[in-house]
């Protein structure tokens, strides 16, 4: 079964085909003319304003994600406007850790929210995934992208970046939200 994924983003892409690939699921990125407007409140608003962009232009059954990093001292910060933080990858490192120098609590949390819509547009199904940590005092690891190379998972003494992608790809909030998603596929529409 073929799903458009939501997203222009290739790594994100190949991270849940990865999770996803027992499944029988194959994700695809949806066709020219892809282009959401993420102007919603919530991260569920945003994800299903990117699934209803991606069943209009394939008219197929669509998957969306919105995800963000929240930190407990800057009142949930970056959060929806995490991918629009700041200009680079390495920017938007360098902001948090400037922005954090003042706190001692460093508590952040994964979020992303999913919404799968069937051909019709029809909402079927909505997960959310979380994953806890905190906010590290300088970047470390290679793996990954945007905010992982600061990001200390609970419970380890490692950022995401420094985690295999199998690693990642079990604990991560994304990872979480999917395997939901998953679930609910192979109970109801598989």
């Amino acid at each position: 079964m073929k799903i458009v994924f939501a997203t222009g983003n290739i790594h994100k892409l190949q991270e849940i085909n990865e999770i996803s690939k027992d499944s029988g699921i194959e994700f695809i990125l949806p066709p020219d003319g892809f282009a959401p407007v993420e102007d919603g409140n919530t991260f569920e608003e945003n994800s299903y304003k990117k699934a209803k962009e991606a069943n209009r232009v394939s008219g197929m059954m669509s998957l969306a994600d919105d995800s963000g990093l929240c930190v407990e001292a800057l009142n949930g910060a970056p959060g929806l406007f995490s991918a629009r933080y700041a200009g680079t990858q390495q920017a938007k490192i360098e902001k948090i850790l400037n922005e954090l120098k003042p706190y001692k609590n460093r508590k952040a949390q994964f979020i992303c929210v999913m919404t799968l819509l069937d051909k019709l547009g029809n909402v079927i199904h909505v997960s959310k995934g979380i994953c806890d940590g905190k906010i590290a005092y300088k970047q470390s690891g290679d793996n990954g992208f945007g905010f992982d190379p600061v990001f200390i998972v609970d419970n380890t003494n490692r950022t995401m970046a420094e985690m295999s992608e199998e690693e990642k790809n079990k604990i991560s909030h994304r990872a979480k939200a999917l395997s939901n998603m998953l679930d609910f596929l192979r109970s109801n529409i598989l």
